[in-house]
């Protein structure tokens, strides 16, 4: 996974002001592109994101935003609003160059360390000076593919990088500011600022507004092969539903997509039955579409998945429930290091314990 650090904020800091710098003589009170929200409010939106950021970062927040406001004075001209702009940006650098590497703190996406907090600002830079600029009738200006490149490689590991324009073309398409040929155009996007990494895959959490999408047979957000996504993760994807409307749904203990870093596909689903039991117990499944198997993926993505959950508090036990015949599934979990425990009606069962457990 790409790491973004001050110095790619900086840089988008740099291009976003400079470009802002050649429309201040414009008027912002025209609608910015594709926002409701005029050029003006759209430069303050950043500028709070920004701050926002900056203060989250550090005051080490886990719980929520921070109940702060940042407005400009009545009246204040657009060469003021880029001054706001850049010293935001420029204050979430000091903030993200402050915090160690293993500060985390709050954000609707998920908890975020420093990287994440940087990747995030550069991209609000860079998508909202597209938005301004474009509404102000310059319809040529880009970010650079050295600004937008590592904002997409660490926010948007599952968008398709196939497009026209690059990398800037591909977050354009990524946040639903640009068509992709054959596709229609994005209305709902996120980003994942906290994928979790493996070897040659990552895993992308599979937020409630996705999982629905998938369980109605779309495609969640996700760049998928021909075959699509898998039985068992629209499955899945419709029990984090049924999980929201009985007050079941834990964040971080539902399906996740398996996104493949050589194409950036979505090639399936693996993810936790629900949250640790009081006994610290827990279960894991996956699915993989026919296409991608037999390739070490699964076997990756599970790796990855169990370490994650071992390095949260409460979970001492990790399961999986494998059809007896269903020999490449009894593979990928003991070369993910599980044991075999026994077995039932439903199938083999298969028990990974946490380190302390272990010792």
């Amino acid at each position: 996974m790409t790491h973004t650090g001050p110095r790619d904020l900086d840089r988008a800091v740099s291009d976003a002001v400079r470009a802002l710098r050649a429309v201040a003589h414009l008027d912002w009170s025209v609608p910015a592109a594709g926002l409701e929200w005029s050029c003006r409010d759209t430069a303050v939106h950043l500028a709070g994101d920004l701050t926002g950021f900056a203060a989250q970062l550090a005051g080490r927040v886990t719980g929520a935003y921070l109940p702060l406001v940042v407005g400009a004075a009545p009246g204040t001209p657009p060469g003021g609003l880029v001054d706001l702009v850049e010293a935001s940006g420029r204050l979430l650098s000091a903030a993200v160059r402050a915090a160690g590497a293993d500060v985390r703190a709050w954000h609707p996406a998920g908890p975020a360390g420093p990287d994440g907090f940087a990747a995030m600002g550069a991209a609000e830079l860079l998508l909202h000076t597209h938005d301004i600029v474009h509404g102000l009738g310059d319809a040529d200006w880009q970010g650079s593919a050295d600004t937008a490149g590592p904002v997409l490689d660490r926010l948007f590991p599952h968008a398709p990088r196939s497009v026209e324009g690059g990398p800037w073309g591909s977050l354009l398409v990524a946040t639903g500011r640009a068509d992709l040929p054959g596709l229609p155009r994005r209305r709902g996007w996120r980003w994942y600022n906290d994928p979790v990494p493996g070897v040659g895959v990552v895993l992308c959490e599979i937020s409630p507004s996705a999982a629905a999408d998938l369980y109605e047979g779309g495609d969640g957000g996700f760049h998928w092969p021909e075959e699509g996504p898998g039985e068992g993760t629209r499955i899945a994807s419709g029990m984090v539903g049924l999980a929201r409307e009985v007050g079941e749904y834990h964040p971080g203990w539902g399906p996740y997509a398996i996104v493949r870093l050589s194409d950036h596909r979505a090639i399936g689903g693996m993810g936790f039955h629900g949250a640790p039991d009081p006994e610290g117990h827990a279960e894991v499944g996956y699915d993989l579409v026919p296409s991608a198997r037999g390739h070490g993926h699964a076997t990756e993505a599970l790796r990855a998945l169990a370490a994650l959950a071992f390095a949260r508090p409460g979970l001492t036990e990790l399961h999986a429930v494998v059809e007896e015949g269903n020999l490449p599934s009894h593979g990928v979990v003991a070369r993910a290091g599980f044991e075999r425990a026994g077995s039932g009606e439903d199938g083999v069962h298969y028990l990974l314990r946490g380190p302390e457990a272990a010792a």
